[in-house]
């Protein structure tokens, strides 16, 4: 268990972990700790907002700060799943020329394009969560989207039998990874909603809403998952229940 922990941080995040063996026996728990990393990144977004509260700073500044922090303690690893699987998308080649242009390492025009509109988006959704609840709702998020994410990993058809998304779902218990990542989507859920109920329960639609578009652009355009596609779905995830979340909290301002 100790050793799929830090193989699902050494992974998903730039978290300095112990140098450990690389091998099937490591990661038969790592997808149950996926979740693990958004709660670190949740808890450092709940102090940055408690910082900029605390020197006076705007909105903008904690939108800003919160688009960062994601960035900065997983690498981008999801970020360069979104750019692959938007270069593959706007191909509009074949499914094999598709999964092709995934493996390709370089980032196109479209990628760049659509990168930095997330981006601004995303930036805009968390300026208008700068609350104490918003912040709860995005730090809950973090944790939903991965929870989400593991779980379609183990439940979701695989476009190919290589890559690193399949060396972690073909060694997994899939029982106890079941089990583990519904317990903290749900957990998540309950947390958003016990926030603010409309916030949560917008937020929450949203994220299975896009979980739902995943599996059905997935198997449409490539034949199933891979793991550039997850990185794409968590960042689209993310996303979803942050607009959601925000357009919630206006909504019951203005009525």
């Amino acid at each position: 268990m100790i050793r799929s922990l830090i193989t699902a941080f050494q992974m998903y995040s730039r978290i300095p972990m112990p140098k450990i063996e690389w091998k099937p026996g490591n990661r038969r728990f790592s997808l149950c700790f996926f979740p693990f990393v958004g709660a670190v990144i949740g808890g450092l977004l709940m102090l940055w907002y408690l910082v900029v509260s605390r020197l006076g700073f705007g909105s903008f500044m904690f939108g800003a700060g919160a688009a960062a922090l994601s960035v900065l303690v997983t690498g981008g690893i999801h970020l360069d799943g979104f750019c692959d699987t938007c270069d593959a998308r706007a191909s509009w080649g074949d499914r094999e020329r598709r999964l092709e242009i995934l493996s390709d390492s370089h980032i196109g025009a479209f990628a760049a394009i659509k990168l930095g509109i997330y981006l601004v988006l995303y930036t805009a959704a968390m300026s208008e969560l700068f609350s104490a609840s918003g912040a709860v709702s995005a730090a809950c998020g973090h944790v939903l989207s991965r929870s989400l994410s593991g779980l379609a990993a183990v439940s979701f058809r695989s476009a190919k039998k290589e890559g690193t998304l399949y060396s972690f779902t073909s060694a997994a218990d899939r029982k106890s990874t079941l089990f583990a990542l519904s317990f903290t989507a749900a957990l998540s859920c309950c947390a958003m909603l016990a926030v603010n109920l409309s916030a949560g329960l917008c937020g929450t639609a949203a994220a299975f809403v896009a979980m739902a578009y995943y599996r059905h652009m997935a198997y449409k355009e490539f034949g199933g998952i891979t793991g550039d596609l997850a990185g794409w779905f968590l960042q689209i995830c993310e996303l979803s229940a942050a607009a959601a979340a925000a357009f919630a909290y206006r909504i019951s301002e203005v009525i």
